[in-house]
């Protein structure tokens, strides 16, 4: 595994003009965690909707947003089949209150049309519409889980910029591991966070996602330096291991944790849960 991850050259890719530095949670809100990845495929959305249904069943509210404004598929993983989306409230079609609908699993989601060229680039009027909508529904949860997309589009970061905690979701392949690099750099110096957690996904071996992250820690080490002065830290949140009932429940349309709650992948996302209980939702004593 020691080839994983190899030091990327000092340069980095220029990033999008059009991100924020990270707006501070309503006071009393939602806990708002930006659910990213360097590059697509590696299970981002299907790792948000199945956190949310742990945090659910934990007792928490939780929204999940889909933040990816341009290929939205979060209705695919859950099967839901909206008739109003995000795009008809930007468009003042239909209300917030008509648009927020329950998931199987408990949690209310917030769908995103796809295909929706208009949404691909962060004019003024897409950040001020999101933004409005994010301030008007932190008030009513606990969590909000914003699914974004993925890689470092201005729209990805500026969706990013709204959460107060970032959860990186990567598996071993070395690509998704050179575009996680890239994401974590940019978040790093444009939006100048000093930590992100990360999640791995597929992981073959148990402790194969802690040796990653130390991998990659090394990395940001040697190249990324915070406003602070300080590496970038990675905090390592679990592993989701290999699964074949992963595949089974996406195939099927229907939240892992629902359909086999037993299995490994299953409950590998519930401990993921409770650390994100324990370390982000309870209050200090």
């Amino acid at each position: 595994m020691s080839d994983a991850l190899s030091p990327p050259p000092p340069t980095s890719p220029a990033a999008p003009a059009g991100s924020a530095t990270p707006h501070a949670p309503s006071p009393g809100g939602a806990r708002i965690i930006a659910v990213t990845s360097g590059k697509g495929g590696v299970g981002k959305t299907f790792v948000s909707a199945n956190l949310a249904a742990a945090l659910t069943r934990r007792g928490q509210r939780v929204l999940v947003l889909d933040a990816d404004l341009g290929l939205a598929n979060l209705d695919v993983v859950l099967n839901l089949h909206p008739k109003i989306t995000l795009h008809d409230v930007f468009t003042g079609k239909a209300t917030l209150e008509d648009a927020v609908i329950q998931a199987p699993g408990g949690f209310d989601v917030l769908l995103a049309g796809s295909g929706m060229v208009e949404y691909s680039r962060l004019t003024p009027e897409v950040r001020n519409q999101f933004l409005s909508v994010i301030q008007a529904l932190t008030p009513q949860y606990d969590v909000v889980l914003l699914d974004t997309g993925a890689g470092i589009s201005d729209v990805v970061l500026f969706s990013i910029s709204l959460a107060s905690e970032v959860l990186i979701v990567a598996t071993p392949e070395p690509t998704s591991l050179t575009d996680a690099y890239a994401a974590i750099k940019v978040l790093a110096m444009q939006q100048k966070r000093q930590h992100v957690r990360m999640v791995i996904n597929q992981a073959a071996r148990p402790g194969d996602g802690r040796a990653i992250t130390s991998q990659l820690q090394q990395v940001l080490d040697r190249f990324v330096t915070t406003e602070s002065g300080r590496p970038m830290r990675l905090i390592h949140m679990g592993d989701i291991p290999a699964d074949p009932s992963v595949r089974d429940a996406v195939m099927r349309r229907q939240l892992l944790l629902l359909q086999t709650p037993g299995c490994p992948a299953a409950l590998a996302i519930a401990q993921l849960a409770n650390k994100i209980e324990t370390t982000l939702l309870t209050p200090a004593a």
